[in-house]
C-alpha cells in the first residue's frame, strides 16, 4: 500500500496532502486562463490590463495558502508568459507605455512577503542571515528613495529589488519538502525550455506581427535586431533578450538533472533558440555552469552528463548549420575573437570608466526609483539605466545599502560553495552552478532584478534548502 504524501505549509504551519488539493488548484489556474482568453477574444482585451494582474494575484494567494507547490510553478509561468500576453494585448488595443500588465509577476511573487514576515524573527537562527542582509540593503534604498524620488518609481523599484529576496526566502523556509520543490522546478523549467525554445525559433523565422509591433514601439532596434523575419534576436515569450537568456541558461543547465522523453526535443529547440538570442553573456554563463557541474559530481554522473552533451550536440549542430541560422550564429561567435573592437564591449567598458568612481563616492545612494551617471559634457548627474549590477547597487543603495546587500550575496555564495551534497544530488550541483554563474554576470548586467534576480537568488536558496534537508535527514539516522 502506497502511503499518502503529506507536505508542510510553512506559512500556515499545517500539513496538507498535495494530491487532495491539486484538483482545486488546477481548477483555479484553468479558470484564470479561461478568463484571460475569453477577455482577449471577446472584445475586452483592454480590460486585461487590469483584470490580468488582479486575477493573477488572487490565484497566487489561493495557491500560496492551499497548495504551495503549485504556487511555485504558477509563479515561474507568470514570469515566463506575461510579457507575451502583454504584447498580444498591445497589438490588439494599442501601445501601453506604462506596461501595466507587467506588474503581474511582481504581485504574484510579493505574496511571499507573508513567509518573510512570519519567519523573520527566527531567520537568523535557521541560517537565513543572507536574506536578512539583502532585505536590509533594499529597505535602506527604499527609505532613501522616498526622500529623493517620486513614490510610484520607488514602489516599482521596491518590487524589482525585493521580490527575488522574499521568493528565495520562501523557498528556503520550505526546506522540509525540498524533494517536492526540486521536482516541481525541474518539471517547470523542462516545459519552459520546450515551449519558449519552440516559440523562439518561430519568432526568429516568422517575426509575428505582435512581436514586430513591440519592437517598433519600444525602440529596441539596437539591442533586439530588426523587426523582420530572420532579423530579430530571439527573446521568445520574455520581454527582452537578457531575461530570455537568463531563463534559458538556467533551464538548459537544469536539463542535465532531468530525465524523460521530452529532454531531447526540449534541448534541440532550447539550444537553438539560445544561440539565436545571441546573448554572449549567457553563453559564457552556461559554459561556466557546465564546468562547475562537471567538477562537482561523481564520476558516473560526469559520464552521464558527457553523454547527454554529445547527444544534444548531435541534435543542435546540424540545425545550426542551416542558412541563414549559421550566418547569424557564426557572426556572433566571431565577436569573441574581436572583443576589443565590439561596440557592446566598448560601451560597457566606457560605462565602468565613467561611472565607477562616482558610484563608489556615492555613500548615501540615490535610492530606489533612480539610477544615475555623470553627463560628460555638462558634468551634471543624470538619470539613466546602468548596464552593470555592481554599479547599479552602489548608485541606488549607496555604501550603506550595498554593503549589506552584497554581503548577503557573498555569504550565500561562500556557503553554497562549501556544500558536499552536490556529489550525489545533481540538482544541487546544477542549482549551485546556476546561482554562481548568474552572480558573475552582475559585472555586466543588473542580474539581481526581475526574472534574472529570481533565478540568482532562487537557485542559491534551493541549494541552501537542500543542504538543510540533508542535514536533517542525517541527524534522524544518528
Amino acid at each position: 500500500m502506497i502511503s499518502k504524501q503529506i507536505l508542510f505549509n510553512s506559512f500556515l504551519k499545517e500539513n496538507f496532502s498535495p494530491k487532495e488539493r491539486s484538483p482545486q488548484g488546477w481548477i483555479v489556474i484553468l479558470g484564470f486562463l479561461f478568463v484571460t482568453v475569453a477577455c482577449y477574444f471577446a472584445g475586452a482585451a483592454a480590460l486585461l490590463r487590469l483584470i490580468y494582474p488582479v486575477t493573477a494575484l488572487l490565484v497566487a494567494v489561493f495557491l500560496y495558502l492551499r497548495h504551495p507547490i503549485l504556487y511555485i510553478g504558477f509563479t515561474w509561468w507568470i514570469w515566463f508568459l506575461t510579457p507575451l500576453a502583454t504584447r498580444l494585448v498591445d497589438y490588439r488595443v494599442g501601445w501601453d507605455p506604462t506596461r501595466q500588465m507587467l506588474i503581474a509577476p511582481y504581485l504574484v511573487v510579493f505574496v511571499t512577503i507573508g513567509s518573510f514576515l512570519r519567519h523573520l524573527p527566527a531567520a537568523y537562527r535557521q541560517g537565513g542571515l543572507p536574506f536578512i542582509l539583502g532585505f536590509v540593503g533594499v529597505f535602506y534604498g527604499f527609505l532613501v528613495g522616498l526622500i529623493y524620488n517620486s513614490p510610484i518609481p520607488v514602489a516599482r523599484g521596491l518590487l524589482d529589488w525585493l521580490s527575488p529576496i522574499i521568493f528565495a526566502f520562501h523557498l528556503f523556509t520550505n526546506w522540509r519538502d525540498y524533494p517536492s520543490y526540486r521536482q516541481n522546478i525541474q518539471r517547470t523549467f523542462l516545459w519552459c525550455v520546450l515551449i519558449t525554445g519552440a516559440y523562439g525559433i518561430y519568432q526568429f523565422v516568422v517575426a509575428p506581427e505582435w512581436d514586430r509591433y513591440w519592437l517598433i514601439e519600444s525602440k529596441l532596434f539596437t539591442s533586439s535586431g530588426n523587426p523582420v523575419p530572420f532579423g530579430m534576436r530571439v527573446w521568445s515569450t520574455l520581454h527582452s533578450v537578457g531575461p530570455f537568456g537568463s531563463v534559458m541558461q538556467a533551464g538548459l543547465l537544469l536539463l542535465f538533472t532531468s530525465s524523460g522523453k521530452l529532454i531531447f526535443p526540449a534541448s534541440a529547440v532550447g539550444y537553438l533558440s539560445f544561440l539565436l538570442a545571441q546573448a554572449r553573456t549567457n553563453w559564457g554563463g552556461w559554459l561556466l555552469g557546465v564546468i562547475m557541474i562537471m567538477g562537482s559530481v561523481k564520476a558516473h554522473i560526469q559520464m552521464r552528463l558527457i553523454t547527454i552533451i554529445l547527444v544534444m550536440a548531435m541534435c543542435v549542430i546540424p540545425l545550426a548549420t542551416i542558412e541563414p541560422l549559421s550566418t547569424v550564429i557564426g557572426s556572433r561567435l566571431e565577436t569573441f575573437y574581436h572583443l576589443q573592437e565590439d561596440g557592446s564591449f566598448k560601451d560597457r567598458s566606457g560605462s565602468y570608466d565613467r561611472n565607477l568612481g562616482l558610484a563608489l563616492s556615492n555613500a548615501l545612494g540615490s535610492g530606489l526609483g533612480n539610477i544615475w551617471k555623470v553627463n560628460e559634457k555638462t558634468g551634471q548627474i543624470e538619470v539613466v539605466v546602468i548596464d552593470s549590477g555592481i554599479l547599479d547597487m552602489f548608485f541606488t543603495l549607496g555604501w550603506f545599502g550595498a554593503i549589506p546587500y552584497m554581503g548577503g550575496l557573498i555569504l550565500m555564495l561562500f556557503s553554497v560553495s562549501q556544500y558536499s551534497e552536490a556529489r550525489f544530488d545533481s540538482f544541487v550541483s546544477a542549482a549551485r552552478a546556476i546561482g554562481i554563474s548568474a552572480s558573475t554576470q552582475l559585472l555586466i548586467g543588473s542580474g539581481m532584478l526581475s526574472v534574472a534576480g529570481m533565478i540568482l537568488w532562487g537557485f542559491l536558496a534551493m541549494t541552501m534548502a537542500a543542504h538543510k534537508y540533508y542535514q536533517h535527514q542525517n541527524s534522524r539516522l544518528l
